[in-house]
């Protein structure tokens, strides 16, 4: 949940009301963000 927080800058309680799955969701974009902010490929 850090990743995402510090990503998309969402307070915890926001991400207190998704489920699982959705959070993962998120920190799939969240890491995906963070390569391309940084330049990193796969």
């Amino acid at each position: 949940m850090a990743d995402v927080a510090a990503v998309f800058h969402w307070p915890p309680p926001v991400m207190h009301e998704m489920g699982v799955a959705e959070l993962m969701g998120w920190h799939a974009r969240a890491i995906e963000r963070l390569k391309a902010m940084n330049g990193i490929e796969d």
